[in-house]
């Protein structure tokens, strides 16, 4: 039997000449439990805002939403669901506006999202865009999308793609979001809901049912060490560099 070989790392920090070891972290999970002892387990539900990238009156993506909405709530979780209609374009009305504004107070409401969009043109649609560009990466000292968790789903009027899904995987990490692996894409989604907009029995909705269980999980595992998840060596030296510059302005 091979022996294996431990590495010994109490030192090492010693032989990483450009690190700040006053600022380093060794993650572990004694350093998880200290966070979790700081702020406790949450008790109430997942907070979970679903947005939707349509505005036809026979929407399939809302549809899907509506549909991934009662899921979430037979799983235990709070929802919000976000209607678009009235959402201005980005750079095209103040920040005040009011759908813009309850957008981002959804946005900082939530402890995760789900995101639908129909694939247009080989992508999400410029609706779904939109919603995603208003919410800012930061506000003041909060970041409203930071170490939240994210689902996201497509429909398509042709074959299965994931073109859109995909793009929206590449939005959720700059958004610094913690997208679950799972994903929906539904195809030829006229044929997937019925009269009254419920969604028929398939391995498409139980594709859904996957994804809408798995950010529950994902959100309840995160939600409460999301901060600590985040937190990054270079950020914390940066804040320590901008405050040694602050007390030594002060002390001239």
């Amino acid at each position: 039997m091979t022996p294996t070989h431990t590495p010994d790392t109490s030192n090492s920090v010693h032989d990483l000449p450009n690190l700040d070891a006053s600022l380093f972290d060794r993650p572990s999970t004694e350093r998880f439990a200290e966070h979790l002892a700081g702020v406790g387990r949450s008790t109430h539900a997942p907070r979970i805002l679903l947005l939707y990238g349509s505005l036809r009156e026979r929407s399939y993506s809302k549809l899907l939403t509506l549909e991934a909405e009662r899921l979430l709530q037979a799983m235990g979780a709070e929802t919000r669901v976000f209607d678009p209609t009235g959402l201005p374009l980005p750079d095209g009305a103040p920040d005040t506006h009011p759908k813009v504004a309850e957008l981002r107070e959804a946005a900082a409401w939530s402890e995760g999202m789900v995101w639908t969009s129909p694939e247009r043109h080989g992508a999400m649609t410029g609706i779904m865009k939109a919603q995603i560009d208003w919410i800012p990466l930061s506000a003041g000292a909060v970041r409203p999308t930071q170490g939240k968790t994210l689902a996201v789903m497509e429909v398509s009027g042709g074959s299965q793609s994931f073109n859109a899904v995909n793009q929206m995987r590449i939005l959720g990490r700059w958004m610094r979001m913690l997208t679950i692996p799972n994903q929906s894409s539904v195809a030829k989604a006229f044929l997937e809901f019925d009269e009254a907009g419920r969604m028929k029995p398939s391995a498409y909705y139980e594709r859904v049912v996957d994804v809408m269980e798995e950010l529950v999980k994902f959100t309840l595992l995160t939600r409460d060490v999301s901060p600590y998840l985040v937190d990054r060596y270079s950020e914390r030296r940066e804040s320590a560099e901008a405050l040694s510059a602050r007390v030594n302005q002060r002390s001239i």
